[in-house]
């Protein structure tokens, strides 16, 4: 089998459409469809498409309110934050729907040195973050993919008095084989990478040159990063450039494959929409925007058919459609956001990738979802016990991963209290934790406690 694995994934687009062809509601379908979702097992395609041709407001809350069931039952009130790291806008690809396109002159160039990684890296830590998404352009400085390496070491590298970056997830073009085997010497947890749309035509209209133009080549790199050893990976859509039900479809089938070939599908699902972007005139317009409500019924559709992978909600989305979307699905959100490299301790917005529609900062995002009930999580500890992949889905799927996430989430939101929050979020968030210790079953109540009191005493990096 060759390197580049040309051609060994196949999105079956004839099936889909035909699928999509009808689009009357079935009241009976729909209903036998949510009770199966409540088994916690997941749906196949048919099963989702079902779901899609929900029209009226009725079953559309019924629709919500399984949703909104399961992501409770699976994930409780745990929410895992992070915030992306920028290092770099530069691209060798001329996408329509992108501020950092090749061809956009409107866009300053520029790639952080170490040093402004380091100064990047040191505030963020300094508002409370732990997980940390870096981001690239699909183009490198001259040392190529060494750069993207140094910036990870870098950026471990960090240390403040209260905290560090325990771990970086990285959203990078495609790799070669070889280069995700160093990628995975590097420590990182998920690697994630979208293919935009599925949809062949739409994908060549815009994606105008560059190597992501290269569909195959794309889609395959999953494919790559798992046979390197990287087990969590992260797929999604960019909505908007095509139907997204179709979309939604293709990455199911994409999921699929990925379970069929390495016994795990995707860590993660990633759902963002167009926004404005300067210099991207598809962003302004998008070919097939998604309405609110449709937004929230994939949202949804996706919590039902992989109910055990995260789904992932960025700042585009304004914090009135956050908060609908925690309740019916989304499991991590990034908070206090910035989309351009050095955005942290500069206000450049003339070189962000697109516009944001949360702009609050990570203490407000944390005292608003904690006034919600949500214990907002800074975890790592899956990632440095080995608990990956296969291993993360066999202890999640019988709902023994909750015997580690809620405590483990408990630790990281009591460390955030005392040292990164302001005296209103302090109060919220003292509040709540001893609530939801009381408040848990006899079995894991002294341990949570446990946890708890340490960091509160002084402890720091508790899990289990």
């Amino acid at each position: 089998m060759s390197e580049e694995l040309h051609g060994t994934i196949t999105i079956d687009e004839e099936r889909i459409m035909k699928a999509l062809e009808h689009a009357e509601e079935d009241a009976v379908q729909v209903r036998e469809v949510l009770a199966k979702a409540l088994e916690l097992k997941g749906l196949n395609a048919d099963e989702a498409t079902v779901l899609m041709r929900i029209q009226s407001p009725e079953l559309e809350e019924e629709l919500f309110e399984t949703a909104r069931k399961v992501k409770d039952e699976i994930y409780g009130r745990r929410l895992v934050l992070f915030a992306p790291l920028y290092v770099s806008n530069l691209c060798a690809n001329d996408c329509t729907y992108c501020a950092f396109r090749a061809g956009n002159k409107a866009v300053k160039r520029r790639a952080l040195n170490y040093e402004e990684v380091i100064e990047e890296t040191r505030i963020l830590i300094n508002q409370g973050h732990k997980r940390v998404l870096l981001v690239a352009g699909e183009s490198y400085p001259k040392e190529g993919i060494d750069y993207v390496l140094k910036c990870i070491d870098t950026i471990y590298s960090v240390k403040s008095e209260w905290g560090e970056v325990r771990r970086i997830n990285v959203n990078l073009a495609p790799l070669s084989l070889d280069e995700f085997k160093r990628l995975k010497e590097r420590r990182i947890g998920t690697f994630q990478l979208f293919q935009e749309t599925y949809h062949r035509e739409t994908y060549s209209k815009v994606h105008i040159s560059g190597k992501k133009r290269d569909f195959d080549w794309r889609i395959t790199a999953m494919d790559r990063a798992m046979l390197a050893g990287i087990d969590d990976v992260g797929i999604g859509v960019l909505f908007g450039l095509y139907d997204w039900r179709f979309d939604v479809l293709a990455l199911l089938q994409h999921n699929n494959h990925l379970e069929e070939r390495f016994g795990v599908g995707c860590h993660t699902i990633s759902v963002p929409r167009i926004e404005p972007a300067v210099g991207a005139e598809v962003s302004e317009h998008p070919p097939v925007p998604v309405n609110d409500r449709d937004f929230k019924k994939l949202i949804a559709i996706l919590r039902l058919t992989v109910p055990y992978t995260g789904i992932i909600l960025s700042t585009r989305e304004n914090p009135e459609m956050r908060r609908e979307a925690l309740a019916m699905g989304v499991s991590q959100i990034s908070a206090g956001s910035r989309t351009n490299p050095g955005g942290y301790h500069e206000e450049a917005y003339e070189m962000s990738q697109f516009s944001l529609g949360d702009h609050r900062s990570l203490d407000e995002v944390v005292e608003d979802i904690a006034h919600m009930g949500y214990i907002p999580s800074f975890c790592t500890g899956c990632y440095r016990l080995g608990r990956t992949g296969k291993d993360f889905m066999d202890l999640a799927k019988p709902g023994l991963i909750k015997h580690y996430c809620e405590i483990n989430a408990l630790s990281t939101f009591t460390e955030f209290l005392e040292h990164f929050a302001s005296p209103i979020t302090k109060e919220v968030g003292d509040k709540l934790v001893d609530k939801i210790v009381s408040e848990q079953p006899a079995t894991r109540k002294e341990r949570a406690n446990n946890v708890v009191q340490k960091v509160r005493a002084g402890e720091r990096d508790v899990y289990v």
